[in-house]
């Protein structure tokens, strides 16, 4: 059991990593090569899906973090919302802004709620720390 709870926690930091490697390159197109191309409003929502993506890889790489030393599974689900939040939130904002194809705004808050169930998992994976 140990060893699939450190390969899960594994998990969870090399995908926060790749999250946040991908949040920096998203931040920086946005910044250079989208602002003279997109209207303000398509900016700001995607500047909305970077800065989540990158809040949530950093809180991804903390449940991995945590999970060798919180019991229970609050921490892994605490992990795969925060991901599915990713993918649903700001995957379908980005999706929005270079679509406008309409059906995918009605996912962002799909993946806010994963974000929100996210913090909650990590919340009870905190009670549950052993020292």
């Amino acid at each position: 059991m140990l060893g699939v709870n450190l390969m899960t926690a594994n998990l969870w930091i090399v995908a926060g990593s790749i999250c946040g490697a991908l949040g920096v390159m998203a931040g920086a197109f946005g910044a250079h090569g989208l602002e003279s191309r997109l209207a303000a409003d398509l900016l700001v929502t995607y500047e909305k899906a970077v800065r989540y993506q990158l809040i949530h890889a950093v809180a991804l790489v903390l449940a991995g973090l945590l999970a060798p030393r919180a019991p229970g599974a609050a921490v892994h689900v605490a992990g795969a919302a925060f991901l599915a939040g990713i993918l649903l939130f700001s995957g379908c904002l980005y999706g929005w802004v270079f679509t406008q194809f309409r059906p995918l705004v009605h996912l962002v808050p799909i993946g806010g709620t994963a974000m929100v169930i996210g913090w909650i998992a990590l919340a009870v994976a905190g009670l549950s720390i052993r020292s």
